[in-house]
C-alpha cells in the first residue's frame, strides 16, 4: 500500500505504483486538467513521474511560482522548436528561465529581425494546437554527445562534454524536437497558451566576448491573459519611467563613449546627489560615525593581502608607476582597516564606526553597462564597524533601525530580507562562518522580521543580510547590506587590547544602506517617475512673470526664496505664461509661482503645484511655511 500525503495534510492510499497524473485524476478532473507538474518530497518532477513509495505530494498548477517556472521553461523549448522548424540550419544552445520570462540563444549565420518574431510566434501557436506530448527520457553522456553531433548541434555537445562522464542525462522530446534539460515540463504543448516574444539581442556564447556572437530571443509566458496584460502594462510604465530618458529630459546627467560607464553629472542631477549626501551625512553624524576619506589608487599588494585581488582581480583597473603596480580601488574595505590600524585601540574604544562616501571603480563588461544602474565609476555610502564579538547583535540591530528610517524617508515601505550564506570560494574556518551566520539570523529574529536564506551567496569573507526594496511597479532592488567579517581584520593585522591586556582581532561589519549613489538615484527617478519629493527636487520652485512689468518683483520673490535656502529659479523670458508653465511642468518643478499685475500690487504670489493644483494667492511667507513643512516631513 502506498500513502500519498497531499499539501493540505489529507492522505490517499493506493495499492500499486502510479504516476503523479493518476493521483491528480483520482483527486478530481479539475485538478487533473490544471496540473502541470508536482513536488514529490520537495523535489520538482513531471506528471509522468512514478510514485512507488510513501511520499508527500504537491500538485503544481499555473497560478503558482513553481507553475510559472514550468510554463516558462516549456515555452523556451516551444520557441526553440518553432525556430528550428522555420530555420532548419539554426543551432540551439541554451534556453533558461529568467525573471518574468525566458530566452533562448541561437547560432545563426543570418541575424533575426523583428519580422521573424511574428513568424516564430505563429509557428509556436501551431505547435500548441498540435498538443505534442512532452516526454522525458535518459541518455548516457557519450550517447548524448553523439546524438547532438549527428544533428550538427556542436554547442549542445560542448555543454555535455563539461558534464562528468558517469552522469546520466535528462532529455526531453516533443515531436521532432529533442533537448537536454533537467525539467520538469508541461505534459503536452497545449498547456502553453499565453506567451509573447519580446525582443532580439546579441549574446556571446557562454558570456565570453572571445566566443561567437549568438542571437538571443527573449519571451514571456503566463498562466492567463490577464497576467500577461498586467505585465505588459507594467513594462510600458517602466519604459516611461526609464531613468535614462528622465535624465535627458530633466537635464540631470549624460554618458558618452570617451568615458564608458562613467557619469557626467549636470548641475540639476548633482543637486539631487548633494541633497542625498547631505542627508546621509547628517544621519551618520547622529549615530556616531566618523567620516573619513581614503585614496582611490592603492598598491596592488594591499589587495592581494586582503583577498580582493584573487576574487576581483579581473574587474580591477590597474596602473603602473615607478616599477610598482597599483589598483584603482574597487571597494573601500581594506583602506578603512588602514585607518583603523593607526594608533593602539582598546576594547573601551569599540565600537568604532568609520564611514566614507567612497569613490570606487570596477571594470564592468561594456555590454553590462546600463545607465546609472550599472556603471564603472560609482560612490558607495560605505561604512565599517569595528567591534567586539559580543557587540555584533547590537550593532546589526541598530543598523536595521537606521536603514528602515532612511528607506521610509525616500518613500520605500516594503523591504525584503535575505541572509546570504557561505560561498564555495571563501576565506575563514567553518566555525567562524557558523558564528557569523548565526549572529545575523539572531538579529533579524529578535526584531520579529521574516527572512529567507540565499545559500552560497555570501561575500568571500563573510555572510550578509541583503535588504531589497520594492518600488511602485513591484520591482525588487537589492540596495542595503550588512556583512559580518571575522577574516579581513585578521588578514590585515587589525587588533585591539581586550580587558585582559591581550591583543585581539576585532570583528568588522561591512554595511551600506543606499549601495551606490548612482544606482540609488536611478531607482529613485523611476520610482517617482522623475517627480522627486520636494526635499530632493533639483528645482523646488520657479517664479514666472506674466509680462515684463513684473520682472523686478519676480526676481525679488525668487531671491527671497533662495535666501530661505530653497532651490529657486526665476523665468523672466518674454514668452507666454502658458508656455512657461508647460515647460516647467515637464521639467518636474514642484511649485510654480506666477506673478502678474494683481500680485505686484498686493505683494502676493499665485501658487500652482506640479500636479496642476491651483493653491491660490498667498504671501511668500506662507509658501515658505508650506515648503518647510513638506521638506521636514520628507514629502
Amino acid at each position: 500500500m502506498i500513502t500519498v500525503t497531499l499539501a493540505d495534510g489529507t492522505q490517499r492510499k493506493f495499492d500499486q505504483a502510479l504516476t503523479v497524473q493518476a493521483v491528480a485524476e483520482d483527486i478530481g478532473p479539475g485538478l487533473a486538467n490544471a496540473a502541470l507538474a508536482a513536488r514529490v518530497d520537495g523535489e520538482m518532477v513531471d506528471l509522468s513521474h512514478i510514485i512507488n513509495k510513501d511520499v508527500e505530494l504537491t500538485i503544481v498548477t499555473g497560478n503558482t511560482e513553481d507553475g510559472l517556472e514550468v510554463i516558462r521553461h516549456s515555452a523556451a523549448h516551444l520557441m526553440a522548436q518553432a525556430v528550428q522548424r522555420l530555420f532548419p540550419k539554426v543551432e540551439v544552445t541554451i534556453g533558461p528561465v529568467i525573471e518574468n520570462g525566458f530566452y533562448y540563444d541561437f547560432a545563426s549565420k543570418d541575424p533575426f529581425h523583428e519580422d521573424d518574431l511574428v513568424k516564430i510566434t505563429a509557428e509556436m501557436k501551431k505547435i500548441v494546437k498540435e498538443k505534442l506530448p512532452v516526454e522525458r527520457f535518459e541518455m548516457s553522456r557519450d550517447e548524448a554527445i553523439e546524438f547532438f553531433e549527428q544533428k550538427g548541434e556542436k554547442y549542445k555537445a560542448e555543454i555535455i562534454r563539461d558534464i562528468p562522464e558517469d552522469q546520466v542525462l535528462s532529455m526531453y522530446r516533443q515531436g521532432e524536437f529533442t533537448d537536454l534539460c533537467r525539467g520538469p515540463h508541461v505534459p503536452n504543448t497545449g498547456k502553453i497558451k499565453v506567451f509573447k516574444l519580446m525582443s532580439i539581442a546579441g549574446a556571446y556564447w557562454r558570456g565570453n566576448s572571445d566566443n561567437e556572437m549568438l542571437q538571443r530571443v527573449y519571451g514571456t509566458a503566463w498562466s492567463d491573459k490577464k497576467e500577461l496584460k498586467t505585465y505588459l502594462h507594467l513594462l510600458e510604465e517602466a519604459e516611461k519611467r526609464d531613468h535614462r530618458k528622465l535624465g535627458k529630459k530633466m537635464d540631470l546627467f549624460h554618458f558618452q563613449e570617451e568615458a564608458p560607464g562613467m557619469v557626467f553629472w549636470h548641475d540639476r542631477g548633482w543637486s539631487i546627489y548633494q541633497s542625498i549626501q547631505q542627508y546621509m551625512r547628517k544621519k551618520l553624524n547622529a549615530r556616531d560615525y566618523k567620516e573619513i576619506n581614503t585614496p582611490s589608487v592603492v598598491e596592488y599588494t594591499l589587495w592581494e593581502k586582503s583577498g580582493h585581488a584573487d576574487k576581483f582581480g579581473d574587474d580591477m583597473f590597474s596602473v603602473e608607476s615607478e616599477n610598482r603596480q597599483f589598483a584603482v580601488k574597487p571597494m573601500n574595505c581594506p583602506c578603512h582597516v588602514q585607518v583603523y590600524n593607526q594608533g593602539l585601540k582598546s576594547y573601551r574604544d569599540l565600537p568604532i564606526r568609520l564611514a566614507e562616501f567612497g569613490s570606487c571603480h570596477r571594470n564592468e563588461p561594456s555590454g553590462a553597462l546600463h545607465g546609472l544602474m550599472r556603471v564603472r565609476g560609482f560612490v558607495q555610502d560605505d561604512a565599517h564597524i569595528f567591534c567586539q564579538e559580543n557587540q555584533i547583535s547590537g550593532e546589526v540591530s541598530q543598523f536595521i533601525d537606521f536603514l528602515h528610517e532612511v528607506y521610509a524617508d525616500f518613500g520605500f515601505d516594503e523591504i525584503i530580507y535575505r541572509i546570504s550564506t557561505r560561498p564555495e570560494k571563501r576565506v575563514g574556518s567553518d566555525e567562524v562562518w557558523d558564528k557569523s551566520e548565526k549572529a545575523l539570523a539572531d538579529a533579524l529574529d529578535a526584531k520579529g522580521i521574516d527572512w529567507e536564506e540565499l545559500p552560497g551567496e555570501g561575500a568571500f569573507y563573510g555572510p550578509k543580510i541583503e535588504f531589497s526594496l520594492k518600488d511602485c511597479l513591484g520591482r525588487v532592488w537589492q540596495c542595503g547590506t550588512i556583512q559580518v567579517d571575522f577574516s579581513m581584520p585578521n588578514r590585515l593585522e587589525a587588533t585591539y587590547i581586550d580587558e585582559n591586556g591581550d591583543k585581539v582581532t576585532p570583528v568588522m561589519l561591512h554595511r551600506a544602506i543606499l549601495g551606490s549613489f548612482e544606482r540609488f538615484i536611478g531607482i529613485l527617478l523611476e520610482h517617482h517617475a522623475g517627480n522627486m519629493p520636494l526635499w530632493l527636487a533639483p528645482t523646488q520652485v520657479a517664479i514666472l512673470n506674466i509680462t515684463g512689468q513684473q520682472s523686478e518683483y519676480a526676481e525679488k520673490v525668487g531671491k527671497k526664496l533662495k535666501n530661505q535656502g530653497f532651490r529657486a529659479i526665476y523665468d523672466l523670458r518674454n514668452e507666454k505664461i502658458g508656455y512657461k508653465i508647460r515647460q516647467h511642468t515637464l521639467n518636474k518643478t514642484n511649485y510654480l509661482v506666477i506673478v502678474g499685475n494683481n500680485e505686484l500690487e498686493s505683494e502676493t504670489i499665485t501658487v500652482r503645484s506640479h500636479d496642476g493644483q491651483d493653491l491660490g494667492s498667498m504671501k511668500v511667507e506662507e509658501l515658505v511655511q508650506l515648503m518647510d513643512l513638506q521638506i521636514n516631513e520628507k514629502k
